[in-house]
């Protein structure tokens, strides 16, 4: 498991990094035999390690938390938070679970994706196609708390040479046991039936979540990221993206106008872009540690936060009305508005260049400009609000439209308007030769359509 950063070092730095990563990929064997976690607390101006650890914290079920002073409020306030209590006074965190999987026979299990370990416990029920912690239905973690999320897959015994009649019912169980704060032992199961239906039959799409295959879909290229060239992890979403939007759109043959997808699946194309520039796959202008420290909070979150991780929010505050959802685009950004932007791993507040001019000569401290001074408070007061149940604690950032912090917004947003558009000039522009969401999808139609 090599992150793809760390590869392009030279060949002297590549040796040193292969042999601690080994080294530690030894020590997390250890410590989930023991029962332990190990949790890093990266406070520093420049890289410790932390990719090289990432093995012995991932399996273990521990967490990162990258801060630039140990006297940092990220890492103060992720220790508190990490150490809550409920109302009988018991830390939130339990200990020494197992989770094991049981199913029908006609399901195979691939592996889990998530802050685990393998427990190598042989089955019928194993797959061929290994996924992630793959090899076994049952695997251990050293710690679990109430966020903690684990992504399993699955695969179709037979499904070409016995097909399963429609109708036919299965099931899928989750079976954990863990140690409770208190000391008690206890095991919770959750069981799931369903009922197997045709593959050209309308219920696969009706039940298609589109959220939930986006996160496992970036579970996966992550995984697949650590191990192989990204390049190469990319052109495998653009395969898997094409056969979906061939399968499931209505168009007429090698006319790509007439492509269309149904509301169930019309997000997912954009979850894919967006996922291709993210920081999970984009290594570039990432430090290591820091490819490590995204790609393990993504593992562990759910779907909801992976989706912001993946897809971030964006929030416009005016003098027009309320705060109101607005497209992740460049021309979203506007002199008047204020833009309150949530990366789940940041939380950036941005403000057009005519509001931070008027901030700048403190009209929000006149009487006579009260409504100023509550649009000033308000993206701030939503912003503090984000930040209050995620571990780690996110970032807080304010910048203005044209300074030098604002990259950290124009890297999350639609590049629609470019040094190369028509509106070039008109209006904010991102300086990048990337692609956008409509070139994007003009590509996805003509490619799906042509599909055989």
């Amino acid at each position: 498991m090599v992150v793809p950063s760390a590869d392009s070092a030279p060949l002297r730095l590549r040796q040193h990094y292969r042999k601690s990563f080994k080294f530690y990929e030894a020590l997390s064997q250890r410590l989930v035999r023991a029962g332990h976690v190990l949790d890093i607390f990266a406070c520093a101006l420049d890289q410790c390690g932390v990719a090289e650890m990432l093995p012995a914290v991932e399996s273990t079920g521990g967490l990162i938390t990258l801060a630039e002073t140990f006297d940092h409020s990220i890492f103060r306030e992720t220790v508190q938070r990490m150490l809550e209590k409920d109302e009988q006074g018991h830390l939130k965190m339990v200990g020494n679970a197992t989770m094991e999987v049981k199913c029908s026979r006609e399901i195979k299990v691939c592996g889990l994706i998530g802050p685990a370990a393998s427990a190598e416990k042989a089955s019928g029920q194993i797959s061929e196609n290994e996924i992630g912690l793959g090899g076994t239905v049952q695997w251990k973690m050293a710690t679990m708390n109430p966020l903690s999320t684990y992504g399993v897959y699955f695969d179709v015994a037979n499904q070409h040479s016995n097909p399963i009649p429609s109708g036919t019912a299965f099931y899928i169980q989750f079976v954990t046991q863990y140690q409770h704060a208190a000391g008690q032992v206890r095991v919770r199961v959750v069981t799931a039936a369903r009922c197997w239906c045709d593959p050209g039959a309308g219920e696969v799409a009706l039940g298609f979540d589109q959220e939930a295959a986006a996160v496992l879909m970036a579970r996966l290229a992550v995984f697949r990221a650590q191990r192989e060239d990204a390049f190469d992890v990319l052109r495998w979403l653009d395969r898997t993206l094409i056969r979906l939007a061939a399968k499931f759109g209505h168009y007429t043959k090698d006319q790509p106008q007439t492509f269309s997808l149904t509301e169930g699946f019309s997000l997912y194309p954009q979850f894919m872009f967006h996922l291709r520039r993210s920081q999970f796959l984009q290594v570039f202008n990432n430090t290591p540690d820091e490819t490590a420290f995204y790609r393990l909070i993504l593992n562990r979150e759910g779907c909801y936060g992976s989706l912001v991780m993946i897809q971030p929010t964006l929030l416009a505050y005016s003098f027009d009305g309320p705060p109101a959802p607005v497209l992740l685009d460049v021309t979203s950004i506007a002199p008047d508005k204020i833009l309150l932007l949530d990366t789940w791993f940041m939380v950036t507040v941005h403000y057009g260049s005519t509001i931070a001019e008027w901030r700048k000569q403190k009209y929000h401290e006149q009487p006579e400009h009260e409504n100023f001074r509550a649009l000033l408070a308000a993206p701030k007061a939503d912003a503090e609000s984000l930040l209050v149940d995620r571990l780690p604690v996110p970032k807080l950032l304010e910048c203005d439209q044209g300074g030098s912090q604002a990259r950290f917004l124009l890297a999350k947003l639609n590049p629609s308007v470019t040094y190369n558009s028509p509106q070039y000039g008109a209006s904010e522009a991102i300086m990048t030769d990337d692609v956008s969401l409509q070139t994007f999808m003009e590509h996805l139609s003509r490619l799906a359509v042509a599909s055989t």
